[in-house]
Parts: structure tokens; C-alpha cells; sequence
């Protein structure tokens, strides 16, 4: 900044007024700042900035399996919706669902500073260690059933199972079976409550009831165990990669889908219209999800409280995977 103003011909406050968008210099003396600026291709110093302005400008996104499809969505719409909003976002994957690695990852976080946290990790292993870190610095938790007096925003997983369950009942079926997610998965427990509060209030009995671990291979292994049951009609899975390994575990029994058994899933990953069949679905958009937690995050920030917004509503996705039970 001082060649910047020696080159000009002006002060150093002079340069920062200009740099910091002040309408207090105009004209000529602010086209030479500039000139300058070009010319010495002059960068502001955030870390220097950040001192002075005891702002950062940084908030930071704590989540895990960046390598499934809800993460890594996740993780993209806040880096798009923090960049919109002039701040810098600090992604921190966690490798393991673990308290050491989960504090390791939000230490490296306060270390660059940030102003908030967004935790992205719907994990129940992880709700003490967030009541914790909300005694230290503003967090944002990002799922559906926060810990009491922690802020959050989030996509109501509940109503998408319920959506999902009472679209198979409305198609005519009575034993649909249920590919949940692994056990303390704070979403899974969600979406199995949302089908279990379905029946119930159709007043039908569960179907049977597999746990995987979100992937094609596990839903592969429960479809070949509900392809021996005779009486289940349909299938309600977690999310879309289980729903996958349930289709092709049905086509090798013989079991046809959508004819003998309608399978739905969770998510709407892009490839869900054009597996065969395409896949029916419960659709979550991640966009205004990361928009909404930084949104969050920065009132906070700016205001030390901020009403916390109602869960974003999911969408059914009807395609062909699911149809009337055959004979009913």
C-alpha cells in the first residue's frame, strides 16, 4: 500500500480509502490510486485487514464423506453461497467419525480464524462436542434434529420418508420394507421415524427392516435378502446408491421393479432419472440449504442472535420405479 501511495502521489490513507470503496476521494487523485494499483498489481493483505477489522472474513464447514453425494452437494452450495456473500470458506473434511478427529478438525478451523462454524456432519457422536464449541465461537448446525439451543438449518428428513411411505401406500402396498441408514446417522434415524409414522398412521404394519451404510454394495445385499420374502411389494431405501444395489439385487432374484416390487429412494443423485428404471424419489436441494446456513451464520456473526428458519420441505420425484401392487 505504501508504493502503491508513493507512486500516486498521495498518503497512505489515501490508498485506503480508495481500496475500502470510501466515496470521500474522487476524481482525479482516485483514477491515479487506481492507475497504481494496476500498474503494481496490488493485492489487499487479508490476514493485515483481518487485525485491524478484528474480521477474518472466513467461516468454515465442518463434514464428512465428502465422497457421498449429500456432503459433497452440501459442501458445494456453501462455498457458492459464502462467496456470494463476501466471505471466505474453509472446508474441513473428517475423515473418521471419531471425537479425535473431529477435534483435530475444528482446532485447524479456529486456527484460521473463522467467525463461524457450520457443522455439516449429522452424526449423534458429534452433539456434545458442538454444544461445546458453541460456548466459543458461533456455529451453524446443518441437519434436522439439532441438540437443545444450538441454531440450525435444515431439510425436514422426516417429511421426505413420510412422503416417500405414503406414496407406496397410496400405490396399493401393505408390506414395504425399509433399507435404513447405518445406526447414529442423525438423518437416517429421520427417514426410518418418517416411515415408521407412515404406517403407523395408515395404520399398517412394518414391513421388514435392513441397515446398511449408505452404499450400493450394502443396498445390493439387502435386496437380495428382501427378494426372498414374498410378501413385500416395496421397498422405501435411505438413499438413492442403496435404492440402486436393491434394483439390481431384485432384477438377478427375478423379482421385477417396478411390476413385483416398487422400490423408492432418498436424494435424487443425478443419475436417479436414468438408472432403469428411473428412479422414483425424494428430492433435496442443496442450494438453498447452503445459502440459508450462511445466511444464518453471517446474522450471527453480525447480530449475536438470529431467528432460527423453519426445515426446508423436501419433494417427491415420481418417476418409474414405483407402481400400483400388482393384483391390488
Amino acid at each position: 500500500m505504501a508504493d502503491v501511495a508513493a507512486l500516486a502521489g498521495v498518503s497512505h490513507q489515501t490508498v485506503s480509502r480508495v481500496v475500502n470503496g470510501s466515496d470521500a476521494v474522487r476524481g482525479d487523485t482516485r483514477d491515479r490510486v487506481l492507475a497504481a494499483i494496476e500498474e503494481l498489481g496490488y493485492r489487499r493483505n487479508k490476514s493485515a485487514r483481518a487485525l485491524v477489522m478484528r474480521r477474518s472474513g472466513r467461516l468454515g464447514l465442518l463434514y464428512s464423506q465428502p465422497h457421498l453425494y449429500g456432503p459433497s452437494m452440501l459442501a458445494a452450495s456453501v462455498h457458492q453461497a459464502g462467496q456470494k456473500a463476501g466471505y471466505d470458506i474453509i472446508l474441513s473434511p473428517v475423515p473418521h467419525l471419531e471425537a479425535a478427529s473431529a477435534e483435530r478438525a475444528i482446532e485447524a478451523l479456529l486456527d484460521d480464524a473463522v467467525e463461524a462454524v457450520l457443522l455439516g456432519v449429522s452424526h449423534q457422536s458429534f452433539e456434545d462436542l458442538v454444544v461445546q464449541l458453541a460456548s466459543t465461537v458461533e456455529v451453524v448446525m446443518i441437519h434436522s434434529d439439532p441438540p437443545a439451543g444450538v441454531r440450525s438449518v435444515g431439510i425436514d428428513q422426516y417429511a421426505g420418508a413420510e412422503l416417500a411411505t405414503k406414496y407406496l401406500l397410496d400405490l396399493g402396498h401393505r408390506t414395504i420394507a425399509h433399507v435404513a441408514g447405518p445406526v447414529g446417522w442423525i438423518d437416517a434415524r429421520q427417514r426410518r421415524e418418517g416411515w415408521l409414522g407412515a404406517l403407523q398412521d395408515a395404520g399398517v404394519d412394518r414391513g421388514p427392516e435392513i441397515f446398511g451404510d449408505w452404499s450400493s454394495r450394502s443396498g445390493y445385499e439387502a435386496g437380495a435378502e428382501l427378494a426372498r420374502d414374498p410378501s413385500v411389494t416395496a421397498v422405501f431405501a435411505a438413499n438413492d446408491s442403496m435404492a440402486l444395489g436393491v434394483i439390481r439385487a431384485l432384477h438377478e432374484a427375478g423379482r421385477r421393479v417396478p411390476q413385483d416390487v416398487s422400490v423408492v429412494g432418498f436424494d435424487d443423485v443425478p443419475d436417479a432419472a436414468y438408472l432403469w428404471p428411473p428412479l422414483t424419489t425424494v428430492r433435496q436441494d442443496f442450494e438453498p440449504l447452503g445459502a440459508l446456513a450462511v445466511e444464518v451464520a453471517t446474522k450471527a456473526i453480525d447480530h449475536g442472535s438470529v431467528e432460527v428458519p423453519p426445515l426446508l420441505a423436501p419433494e417427491l420425484v415420481v418417476r418409474d420405479s414405483a407402481a400400483p401392487r400388482s393384483g391390488g
